[in-house]
């Protein structure tokens, strides 16, 4: 296709020759996958139409960027589907002066959808290769509200706690206690849990207890652990 690409550690950063080249592919992810499925939240939208999901896949998977499905990104991890990232950063209802507090950087790319709606950014990798790539690209990309850990998610981060909304990005077989704590009075977690079956379970705190509501079913890599 005569496109200009550079190599970010075995991943595409390109240029606006093809960056202008998947500007239909992305219209078109917005409009069929987003827009048709119920996706409302003009804020999400933007930011979904604005970061380039081409620029967080592998080089050899280039021509499905846009494509309705998960992709392997190495280290046995994937980025997620354009849909499920969509719908789980709505279901948090982010208001733009959130901390928001991401188990699983993977990619980078829910990373970023996250940064552009919300103060800031904690995110936590247990992976060191795919957290120094996902950092050199969202560096790249210009992203200063983004703090990043390298260690277990499960633990998720005391020390930046307590925070307005937790993401979880795979999935344990059960919610972590020490998550559920980290967030604030009326904070909100969304978080795949299960093993053969999976649902994507809303957490609500309160000042006495914990809601927690049963989304969709959904298909996740298992949340790995320390311990």
């Amino acid at each position: 296709m005569g496109l200009i690409c550079q190599s970010l550690l075995s991943f595409a950063f390109c240029e606006p020759t093809l960056k202008k080249n998947f500007e239909k592919e992305r219209e078109r992810m917005i409009s069929s996958q987003l827009v048709a499925r119920g996706i409302k939240d003009v804020k999400v939208l933007g930011a979904m139409k604005k970061i380039h999901r081409h620029v967080f896949v592998p080089e050899n998977m280039l021509s499905h960027a846009y494509s309705d499905e998960p992709l392997p990104i190495g280290e046995g991890q994937t980025i997620s589907q354009p849909y499920i990232v969509a719908y789980m950063t709505e279901v948090l209802a982010l208001l733009g002066e959130d901390r928001v507090l991401e188990i699983g950087t993977g990619s980078g790319y829910q990373t970023a959808i996250l940064a552009e709606i919300a103060k800031q950014v904690f995110t936590v990798e247990l992976v060191g290769a795919l957290s120094h790539r996902a950092q050199e690209t969202l560096k790249k990309l210009k992203y200063t509200n983004i703090i990043y850990k390298i260690g277990d998610g499960t633990f998720g981060w005391d020390k930046r706690a307590p925070f307005d909304a937790i993401m979880v990005t795979a999935a344990p077989d059960k919610i972590p206690h020490s998550l559920e704590e980290q967030l604030k009075i009326g904070g909100r977690m969304i978080i795949p849990v299960g093993s053969a079956f999976q649902e994507l379970v809303l957490v609500t705190r309160g000042k006495k207890k914990f809601k927690r509501k049963k989304l969709l079913p959904v298909r996740f890599v298992p949340l790995v652990t320390t311990h």
